[in-house]
């Protein structure tokens, strides 16, 4: 679970806008990279997958209180620049539903979206070298997934490690905790949202967060989420892989070019092929009477 659940008004605004700066170059990227043939053939697949991590993250495992990303399925499936697009679009729709704050969409799309490139890559890598020994890819998409997600587990660690953050000043938010102020008394480009006053004085912001501690924990409880998630990833591409292996094999991008425009001689037949020469319906020469 790499997902920051962080609200809005608790990083500070240069890491906040550092994200949306390198999401927005990244997308720009995608999509040139992409053309518009592929965006429009892929685009239902995207729409499918997307939906599939919604309901991944918005799925709490209680006891650990973790929730699987599917992030690196949809990777596999879709490939790192369409996976990319997907973790935006779900990222902007949970914090829609307050899962994150709005600020934070971007760098929850970097974290979530280096998880569908890394095990994108990670999952090639591994099923050529195991692809000899066995069909199925099962095996290589469950250990890329628990790699992925023990380095973008990392990434958030060090997310919250550059934010600075002091805990102490950051309460449980109540009812009885709200108040009216100003929200730009200390500047409008201060990064400083809940200092602690003793009287008249703003107690120091010096930063109080143990992040070796945070992170042992963050990783004791991740570690059993791994375990499952690859577990999931695993069967998941496995069966996909017996129903439908082009959707998990490098075949899928050859069939993709291979399928030219009909000639006239073939009309469409309705399952992306033309008709039998048999089949040719007939024309009748001539005006209509």
């Amino acid at each position: 679970m790499s997902h920051l659940h962080i609200p809005d008004g608790v990083l500070p605004l240069w890491l906040v806008a550092l994200g949306w700066l390198l999401v927005g170059a990244i997308l720009l990227l995608v999509s040139r990279r992409l053309g518009k043939v592929e965006r429009g053939r892929q685009l239902p697949l995207l729409g499918v997958m997307a939906a599939v991590m919604l309901v991944g993250m918005s799925t709490e495992i209680v006891p650990i209180a973790y929730h699987t990303n599917l992030s690196v399925l949809a990777g596999i499936v879709l490939g790192p620049a369409l996976g990319f697009l997907a973790a935006m679009v779900v990222n902007l729709i949970l914090a829609l539903f307050g899962h994150g704050g709005i600020t934070v969409v971007g760098l929850n799309t970097l974290v979530v979206g280096a998880e569908a490139a890394l095990g994108y890559y990670l999952f090639r890598g591994l099923w050529s070298l195991l692809r000899r020994r066995q069909r199925s890819p099962a095996v290589a998409a469950g250990v890329a997934t628990a790699l992925t997600l023990m380095l973008s587990t990392t990434l958030m660690i060090g997310i919250v490690g550059l934010s600075n953050l002091d805990p102490s000043t950051h309460v449980a938010v109540g009812p009885e905790s709200l108040t009216f102020r100003n929200p730009f008394e200390h500047g409008f480009l201060s990064s400083e949202l809940a200092a602690v006053e003793a009287g008249n004085e703003v107690a120091s912001s010096a930063p109080a967060l143990d992040l070796p501690a945070f992170a042992k924990l963050v990783f004791a409880l991740a570690l059993i989420g791994w375990v499952l998630e690859a577990l999931l990833t695993g069967a998941i591409v496995g069966f996909v892989h017996r129903v439908r292996p082009d959707l998990v094999s490098r075949e899928r991008a050859a069939v993709a070019t291979s399928v030219g425009p009909l000639r006239k001689s073939e009309p469409y037949d309705g399952r992306g092929g033309g008709l039998p020469s048999g089949d040719q319906p007939q024309h009748q020469e001539g005006r209509p009477g």
